[in-house]
């Protein structure tokens, strides 16, 4: 009999060592477990999170990262990195502004397209910048089924011997009357870092506002737009700078 009680002892004393271990471990598990952060709180020791490693090809031999090569033209009128993004990609997104926000405007309203003007001259200046603008929403608008009228258009097709033209800046060569409702035109503002363009939609009669979009265009998008005489500017002639002796 007291053999059995020994032995039914030591069984109790095995078991809650046992049961010992087993809540050490839950304890242990319990405050190894990572607690959420609350709203608005970054967890910047979460352990879920991988570390940022750079590209292989993105880093120079010196462990800096790289930067993508720099192009030129032969004339040297354009020096950059090669782009990602043009001018038409960011007309396109303001294009899907003013379609979200359009009132009236409809498939059986002519739209006409203006130069974009410098907002800080009298509103009768522009660049290349605002005549791109407003060729590539032209481009946009026609996408959308919008109907546009291009008031610069004459009757006829004038041939010469730089080339065969349609299109003219002569008011008197275009006609008086034009069927157009709806004109979208825009100003534009230099900022720090890009060009910030406003660009709205009006009607013609009521000069309501019947759309808006508005976008910042990066220094190195309307840096890349070059005027067909870029290699004459800075004393540039044929590739070569002069300079007065």
């Amino acid at each position: 009999m007291k053999f059995q009680n020994t032995q039914v002892s030591l069984v109790s004393l095995a078991l809650l060592c046992l049961s010992g271990c087993a809540m050490n471990s839950e304890q242990q598990s319990v405050a190894k477990k990572p607690v959420k952060p609350g709203l608005n709180v970054v967890d910047v020791t979460a352990v879920d999170r991988a570390p940022v490693k750079a590209e292989q090809d993105d880093v120079d031999s010196f462990g800096a990262i790289g930067q993508p090569p720099l192009y030129s033209s032969v004339q040297g009128a354009y020096k950059g990195r090669p782009l990602t993004k043009h001018i038409g990609d960011y007309v396109k997104n303001m294009t899907q502004d003013l379609i979200a926000n359009m009132e009236f405007v409809s498939e059986k309203t002519p739209v006409g397209v203006t130069n974009f003007a410098l907002l800080d001259s009298d509103l009768q200046e522009t660049n290349l910048l605002g005549q791109q603008m407003a060729e590539s929403f032209v481009h946009e608008l026609h996408k959308f089924r919008i109907p546009v009228i291009d008031f610069k258009a004459t009757d006829y097709i004038r041939i010469t011997t730089d080339g065969d033209f349609v299109l003219t800046r002569d008011y008197l060569e275009l006609n008086e009357a034009m069927p157009i409702e709806y004109v979208l035109t825009g100003t534009m503002t230099k900022h720090q870092g890009g060009v910030l363009v406003n660009a709205r939609i009006l009607g013609m009669e009521s000069r309501a506002v019947v759309a808006t979009a508005q976008m910042l265009v990066p220094f190195y998008v309307v840096d890349a737009l070059i005027p067909s005489d870029g290699n004459h500017r800075e004393g540039m002639r044929d590739g070569v700078k002069l300079s007065r002796g």
